[in-house]
């Protein structure tokens, strides 16, 4: 059953996109649940919290006259970064991902409508809350123990089985994903901000790491993403950072904005997963033992070798470095304590993994 309303080849009309809050009436949501949930007739839609910044984001408790639907849900919508995420290929990538209807096997918030406008660069998705599961969303203040970053590279081991090796030939509903690639578009916003986190984060980050300038950092990022395309290729999240989990009763973790999904290789997941969830210190201790995990759960035929999969979980803080130090560098987008704390753990990894001669090896090979 799909979960999109868009193009309405069908002759209907499709469901807008409210422009404001106050659209997003109990008509409306019965509408937006009538293929999720059939019969569902909502009588009462209250706002309980909203947040229009990088997303418009909203929270609504719903009751129901007819039927049965969820209690709570979460919207989301474009905010007013769209011409950015539209550059850097990432507009669309949740909304067409939850609407493709293909299984994701990794926990994540269930979608009952996808709603996209791609001539207005506007999507909106309605979803589950995962707080009424009892998920519970972590940023980098609130660091992840070894057992539940174990349970993540699971997660992403199951995500990676399934799609180990896909092309649009084999998953058709699929096509769209873009293979990793250090287009212009994602690079020029990186050079724009980097060098400010760097002048931010200066005294806290190692020497190794602040003996390169802004593009200098760039640059290495571009050379680790421009490895990615090489096989094995699988379905990335792709943007697997602490901020985008949450972890469940028993320690299960999940994985919440989808919007960067791309086709590539496994260790930019683990990698950035792995580092930017785990104290310096947890993740010294570690990190062997945790690829190991995910290598025992990856369930492919062509398993990649322990040596060579290191090799690549050692470049792949090259990848998050920059992703930090831009975000570092900006106003809005993140906490500067959020951004400074994964910075700090990407640089980290960047000096004890001697990542620049990984990738050179990589590269070589």
């Amino acid at each position: 059953m799909s979960l999109r309303d868009a193009d309405a080849s069908n002759g209907a009309v499709p469901l807008r996109i409210p422009a404001d809050w106050a659209e997003a009436t109990p008509g409306w949501f019965t509408a937006a649940l009538a293929e999720s949930c059939p019969g569902a007739v909502v009588e009462d839609a209250t706002l309980a919290a909203r947040d229009d910044g990088t997303n418009r984001r909203a929270r609504f408790d719903l009751t129901y006259a007819a039927g049965s639907g969820p209690s709570r849900v979460f919207l989301k919508a474009e905010g007013i970064h769209r011409a950015i995420h539209a550059r850097n290929g990432n507009l669309f990538n949740e909304a067409d991902l939850f609407a493709s209807g293909v299984p994701i096997p990794v926990d994540h918030p269930r979608a009952f409508k996808v709603i996209i406008d791609r001539p207005g660069l506007d999507y909106l998705i309605v979803m589950e809350d995962v707080t009424r599961r009892g998920g519970d969303p972590r940023d980098s203040t609130r660091p992840m123990t070894v057992d539940q970053v174990a349970s993540g590279l699971r997660g992403l081991a199951r995500l990676h089985s399934r799609y180990w090796g896909f092309s649009a030939v084999t998953e058709p509903h699929l096509a769209w994903v873009q293979t990793w690639a250090p287009t212009q578009g994602f690079q020029s916003g990186l050079r724009t901000y980097t060098p400010r986190g760097l002048e931010r984060g200066a005294s806290r980050l190692p020497a190794a790491v602040t003996a390169y300038d802004g593009d200098g950092h760039v640059d290495l990022w571009a050379r680790y993403v421009a490895t990615l395309n090489r096989g094995p290729v699988t379905l990335l999240h792709a943007d697997a950072h602490i901020g985008n989990t949450y972890v469940l009763p028993g320690d299960d973790v999940g994985f919440l904005d989808w919007q960067v999904a791309r086709r590539g290789a496994w260790s930019q997941d683990v990698g950035y997963f792995l580092t930017g969830s785990l104290t310096v210190e947890d993740r010294r201790r570690a990190e062997a033992d945790l690829i190991n995990e995910y290598l025992t759960a990856l369930d492919v035929p062509d398993r990649p070798a322990p040596d060579d999969a290191w090799l690549h979980y050692r470049a792949s803080a090259a990848y998050g470095l920059t992703i930090w130090l831009s975000t570092l560098g900006t106003d809005g987008y993140q906490s500067h304590e959020v951004a400074l704390a994964l910075a700090e753990r990407y640089a980290a990894a960047f000096v004890d993994l001697d990542t620049e001669a990984a990738l050179a090896t990589i590269e070589q090979s």
